[in-house]
């Protein structure tokens, strides 16, 4: 069976049964292999999980090389928008793809993203008809406020981490976003990382890593 995207897949060692998925997705102009560097000191400590890192469905405008989850090249909101429902349709069909080939519920499925790709995993979480176990975000935001309120299903846990230094997707987002989280009673814990910028630094991914093993 092959994905509607295209994926880097990080297997457990040894052919071990595949309990659990991560699904990392990534930011803006990057790609699967990027983000699946996570994996790298995750899955030590993760034996019976995959990990998936699918390619965005469009290549990036500004970066050729690179994908992103929905174009960014209008100052429009209605515009980021509605491409972001788009994004999320091709991302709930690949996520179907995945509990089927693996014979998962989404309750054995952490979805994870940076930047644009935090900003996808919260609307995938929050909107989904069946509770993922957990929504673990770096650097992002809510995309609409609004429009998530009104299509919201599920309440997942859900981790979000920032840098206080981040100059591309301010530290006030995470405070906007937990006021957000919390007012709709969805159990939010998040973490500012002192002096950092718009990356994930080690610190945030051993919190992630915990975060992540307490869940599942």
């Amino acid at each position: 069976m092959t994905f509607c995207l295209d994926t880097k897949i990080i297997e457990p060692d040894n052919a071990e049964k595949i309990d659990n998925a991560i699904i990392l997705l990534h930011g803006y102009g990057g790609d699967g292999a990027d983000i699946s560097m996570l994996s790298l000191n995750w899955k030590r400590f993760l034996k019976n999980t995959i990990f998936l890192c699918p390619n965005g469905h469009q290549k990036c405008l500004v970066n050729p090389s690179g994908f992103q989850w929905f174009d960014l090249s209008k100052d429009d909101e209605e515009y980021i928008l509605n491409e972001a429902r788009v994004a999320e349709n091709v991302l709930h069909q690949f996520i179907n793809e995945v509990k089927t080939k693996y014979n998962l519920s989404s309750s054995k499925i952490v979805l994870s993203g940076f930047s644009q790709g935090c900003m996808m995993a919260l609307n995938l979480g929050l909107t989904s008809t069946e509770k993922f176990n957990c929504v673990i975000g770096f650097s992002g935001k809510i995309i609409n406020k609004n429009d998530l309120k009104k299509r919201m299903k599920s309440f997942p846990n859900i981790l979000l981490i920032h840098g206080d230094a981040d100059e591309v997707v301010p530290v006030s987002n995470i405070l906007e976003a937990k006021d957000f989280l919390i007012r709709n009673n969805i159990v939010v814990n998040t973490q500012i990382i002192k002096n950092c910028s718009h990356h994930i630094p080690v610190e945030a991914s051993s919190l992630a890593l915990s975060y992540i093993k307490k869940n599942l």
